[in-house]
């Protein structure tokens, strides 16, 4: 389990396909304590530790095709960052909100907009999963725990046919420590709602 607090930047440093999947190798300020089997959120998505290297700062996870096919890093590149975050210590303060690291789909920013000292971000998204978003509710993108503004159909202006949208607003410690500062306009995204919302949407659905 994680928290969505973002602990450090890693950068994509080698990738390497492996059958339908991909070795993902990252060098970051963690790499070095972490261990082999270890559970890390890269970019939000829950991936296993499978090799290190001490002396090159790098760590190595793999990503199977269930996780390219449902998850942004089918769009990685080597270069790239990714937020990272090693699970939560039992005992710990929950920061954040409580994040599995299990994404439940992608979604694209339409735009970003600088408020003097913040920044409101704005995530277009699949209709389907209109009724897990609620205003001042909590959601995970790209592994950051946020807190939803609006959305397109609390303020009304939704459009049958088109996808859906909400906002984010971002403080600057957020914009400068996590890769929020490198997005632009039609960047794909990472999204994990909610758990409880999608535990109480799974049961009034059987009602």
């Amino acid at each position: 389990m994680f928290t969505g607090i973002i602990e450090t930047l890693g950068t994509v440093t080698d990738l390497q396909s492996e059958g339908s999947g991909m070795r993902l190798t990252v060098s970051s300020e963690i790499s070095s304590a972490l261990k082999i089997d270890q559970s890390v959120a890269h970019g939000g998505v829950c991936l296993t530790v499978v090799a290190l290297d001490a002396a090159a700062g790098t760590h190595t996870v793999t990503a199977i095709a269930e996780t390219l096919n449902c998850t942004a890093l089918s769009e990685i590149a080597k270069g790239d960052q990714l937020n990272l975050e090693r699970c939560v210590e039992v005992g710990g303060r929950l920061d954040g909100h409580i994040v599995q690291g299990h994404v439940d789909c992608t979604a694209r920013v339409e735009s970003i907009e600088s408020m003097d000292g913040s920044w409101l971000v704005r995530i277009s998204y699949n209709p389907a999963s209109d009724r897990l978003i609620v205003p001042k509710g909590s959601i995970t993108v790209n592994g950051v725990s946020l807190t939803v503004v609006d959305t397109c159909l609390d303020t009304g202006a939704s459009d049958p046919g088109l996808p859906s949208w909400f906002t984010l607003a971002l403080i600057p410690y957020t914009w400068e420590h996590t890769t929020f500062g490198q997005l632009s306009a039609g960047d794909a995204v990472n999204l994990e709602f909610d758990v409880v919302g999608k535990y109480v949407a799974r049961m009034l659905a059987r009602d």
